[in-house]
């Protein structure tokens, strides 16, 4: 019995989330290894299939660097980064395609068989992700986003339909580019005038003591997070996650977080619980 009502009042904890994000866009970015633990990635997309079931448009973007690596290196191709980003030669360029558009279908159908319904896209395709090469050192065919065209995306969210997308973007000369999946991301939400864009990492979030992760600070400013990417407080790997999350506000995103993936159904904590379980950001 005691277990009985400690599940309704969780429920009854969550109606003014479900309430107030009923049919608000969410766009979620997962990538790196926890796309290579089954059970994480379980978690997370039973999560996004919750969140479609309470009412939600949830947006899937995803990356895949390790997965990426491991075949190039099959391929014989020599990885190299630069400030974090995959200089990226033509035929490098063929294998983070092919990789992509692979783990794309796996999520999908994934999704399919968690009972929701979803459709995988690559933002090369349709003129979605409109991209540019990357100003700075030479990187081959990493590029930035330009422009994000959502008719496609749209229909699909209407139609209650999860879009998976890839971030691949295609230039006006034709060629492929690769797009950081954080930046992919932070457009897209930013193109659909989403409610919330979400970071999964492998983090708890934006720590004032890296090495405790009881130092988890909940709720940041843009003008905090700002300061603390000059102070060095966040650091490293975070940066890019932060500042994707400062250009979904700036855009217009209401809130932005970042949230741990391993922990189970990290997802639904931080968006249906009043505390919540990694850092968001919020507009001052």
């Amino acid at each position: 019995m005691e277990e009985a009502i400690k599940k309704s009042e969780i429920l009854i904890e969550a109606l003014p989330y479900i309430k107030k994000f009923f049919d608000k866009v969410v766009v979620i970015k997962l990538g790196g290894s926890k796309l290579y633990d089954k059970a994480v990635r379980s978690m997370v997309l039973q999560d996004i299939v919750f969140m479609r079931y309470a009412g939600m448009k949830p947006v899937l973007v995803h990356g895949g660097g390790p997965n990426i690596s491991e075949k190039l290196k099959e391929a014989k191709i020599e990885t190299k980064f630069v400030d974090g980003l995959r200089v990226t030669c033509e035929r490098s360029m063929g294998v983070v395609d092919s990789v992509l558009m692979e783990i794309n279908g796996a999520l999908v159908k994934e999704l399919h068989k968690l009972d929701g319904e979803a459709f995988g896209l690559s933002g090369k395709e349709n003129h979605m992700i409109q991209a540019v090469k990357k100003e700075g050192p030479d990187l081959g065919f990493v590029g930035r986003v330009k422009t994000v065209e959502t008719t496609i995306l749209d229909r699909l969210i209407n139609t209650n339909i999860i879009p998976v997308i890839s971030p691949v973007g295609k230039g006006k000369d034709g060629k492929l580019y690769n797009i950081n999946a954080d930046e992919a991301a932070s457009n897209i939400a930013v193109a659909l005038k989403a409610e919330k864009f979400v970071v999964l990492t492998n983090v708890r979030g934006v720590m004032r003591d890296q090495k405790d992760p009881n130092s988890i600070i909940q709720s940041i400013t843009v003008e905090t997070a700002e300061q603390f990417i000059k102070t060095g407080i966040i650091s490293g790997g975070m940066v890019p996650k932060i500042k994707a999350c400062l250009h979904a506000l700036k855009g217009g995103v209401k809130k932005a977080h970042i949230v741990d993936a391993k922990l189970p159904h990290a997802l639904l904590l931080e968006m249906f619980t009043d505390k919540g379980i990694g850092t968001e950001i919020v507009h001052g």
